[in-house]
């Protein structure tokens, strides 16, 4: 049984609900299910009618048929608040009676973050949070390392961690995954991967996007930590990590908290805010509002793989392309023979494109044909679906469906997100003042020199 706080919102009906149907259409999900939608105020023309718009706004395949059927009759509305739980309590008491004894009872939290503590009081004081319940935890977890140790602790005064899925989606995709498999099951790359080989690493995940009605959540949380925070960090975290003893939750997840262990707090010497022009003038947004919606930084990791490579950081709304890229960048070779009319040209590069489609491209040098030894730039290119034939599950697909396996490989633990706080603490305690770009740019000035001396792979690609 998976019930959805926050089921009418636009994280459920675009991603959540849709996605439930997919693993329903895959054969993915248990054999008798429920799904309790839940939130202050109903659906006027019922649930199912609710949900069923979403998909056809929002799923690959229309609803229909069987599976439609099938879906339509696992769900049912009732509503809760942080205030009143006891509804809720008796419809997931029915629900347990239908489904068995062995059933689990999956709590998704789809809130706002200032909801998430009241909301998780709630829950355990109606008694949802018992042995069989597993709870889903939206990003940001929490909006300080203060209020993230508070979340973690009232977390843990009713649940084990084991129970608890802190979810990134980023790291439910394909092509973030693809990392790990490119660096740990392949000779040709592992030996490579430190700072003898790599010059500087960036994750850059600009977008298109305006807010998408979302100003109130944006005026809570902005860029820094809406993105950099959860998302950037946690793709940081898989590109650096060490190699985990094994790839099972324990063991990866203590790689990844190592390296966030090294990582040294972010500099505001370092780091460019910026606001686009116009965000003042959004439904929701204070007129003298300082809210970054842009943010670019230059991290470190003080360790014997990484010092003294950078790590570029760089997302933000309204800008000229919608990318999400890793790009690995090597030293140049030390010995030159050809004749260097490239010496300022971009390095070689291993490029993950973290679509739904992933793609890894090899950046290097060849010959030019013709009768010289002139070289310039090509690109070894992978499309992983295309080449294997095989289409993956979306990144909330997985990440759902790893849940209901209780398998937490992919979810953060609670050390991860309280270091990744205390590292963004100068930034929260003196961030820089937000600088105007324009839409459709690739932000302020300021932040292209954070990237030299090679630059910003965006926009010179676009």
């Amino acid at each position: 049984m998976l019930v959805i706080f926050g089921a009418r919102g636009d994280l459920a009906r675009r991603k959540l609900l849709p996605g439930l149907f997919q693993l329903t259409r895959a054969g993915l999900m248990p054999k008798e299910y429920r799904i309790i939608g839940s939130g202050r105020h109903a659906p006027d023309g019922g649930f199912a009618a609710e949900v069923r718009a979403a998909l056809e706004a929002h799923a690959d395949a229309d609803p229909g048929g069987a599976d439609w059927d099938a879906f339509a009759a696992s769900l049912s509305f009732v509503l809760s608040s942080a205030e009143d739980g006891r509804e809720l309590a008796a419809a997931v008491a029915d629900a347990r009676k239908e489904l068995g004894e062995s059933s689990r009872t999956l709590l998704y939290m789809a809130v706002p973050p200032s909801a998430m503590q009241p909301m998780v009081s709630m829950l355990g004081d109606a008694g949802l949070l018992d042995d069989r319940a597993r709870i889903v935890m939206e990003k940001p977890f929490g909006s300080d390392l203060a209020s993230a140790i508070q979340l973690n602790a009232m977390l843990h005064r009713y649940a084990q961690e084991q129970q608890i899925f802190r979810i990134d989606h980023f790291l439910g995709k394909e092509a973030a995954q693809d990392i790990l498999a490119l660096r740990f099951a392949n000779g040709l790359f592992e030996p490579i991967w430190h700072r003898g080989y790599i010059a500087s690493v960036q994750i850059d995940i600009p977008e298109k996007l305006d807010l998408e009605g979302r100003a109130s959540f944006y005026e809570e949380t902005g860029a820094f930590r809406d993105m950099v925070v959860t998302h950037l960090s946690q793709l940081l975290g898989f590109v650096a990590m060490e190699p985990p003893v094994s790839l099972d939750a324990d063991a990866l997840r203590d790689a990844k908290a190592a390296v966030f262990g090294d990582l040294r707090p972010f500099d505001p010497g370092q780091t460019v805010f910026g606001q686009f022009e116009g965000y003042r003038d959004e439904k929701g947004v204070a007129e003298d509002s300082s809210t970054e919606t842009f943010v670019a930084l230059r991290a470190q990791i003080e360790n014997d793989r990484w010092r003294g490579v950078p790590f570029l950081l760089r997302t933000g709304k309204q800008m000229a392309a919608t990318r999400r890229v890793i790009s690995i960048a090597l030293h140049q070779p030390k010995q030159r023979l050809f004749d260097e009319a490239h010496e300022h040209e971009r390095p070689d590069e291993i490029v993950f494109e973290l679509t739904d489609d992933p793609q890894i491209t090899i950046e290097v040098r060849v010959k030019l044909p013709g009768p010289t030894l002139q070289i310039t730039r090509a690109p070894l290119s992978l499309d992983v679906e295309r080449a294997l034939d095989v289409h993956g599950l979306e990144a909330y697909e997985r990440l759902l469906h790893d849940v209901m396996l209780g398998d937490q490989l992919l979810f953060a633990r609670a050390d991860e997100v309280e270091r990744l706080w205390e590292c963004a603490a100068p930034l929260l305690e003196d961030h820089p003042e937000p600088l105007s770009y324009a839409k459709g740019s690739w932000g302020p000035e300021a932040s292209l020199g954070l990237a030299a001396p090679i630059g910003w792979r965006l926009p010179e690609d676009d």
